[in-house]
């Protein structure tokens, strides 16, 4: 399944004024502050978002958030956000800028 673009494009209007790469990685569309990864439309549907490890027990409770698991088990510091969440724009909102203002504390990748 190919990545959803019209949430593409929902994230694309959230990180206007941004410095952002898109780069297509894990079947998606993720876009890239400072080399980091911020958020990412998945191709699973709905949004994978990077946050602070330390954040990862607290967001859990959010709604539709959900640790996001790569071969190896659940990744703490990555979330898959749910596309019925998602679909409302101030819940997107919220999760980009929490993906955008963790990757902007990363150091920036050459």
């Amino acid at each position: 399944m190919a990545y959803d673009e019209d949430l593409a494009n929902r994230v694309r209007e959230q990180l206007s004024g941004e410095t952002v790469v898109e780069k297509k990685m894990f079947g998606g569309l993720a876009f890239l502050i400072g080399g980091n990864m911020s958020v990412a439309v998945s191709h699973q549907g709905g949004l994978l978002v990077r946050i602070d490890p330390e954040q990862t027990e607290a967001l859990l409770t959010e709604p539709g958030a959900e640790e996001f698991e790569m071969a190896r088990g659940p990744m703490k510091g990555w979330l898959r956000v749910s596309p019925d969440v998602v679909a409302d724009d101030p819940a997107l909102a919220a999760w980009v800028r929490r993906g955008v203002g963790y990757a902007r504390t990363l150091p920036a990748k050459k």
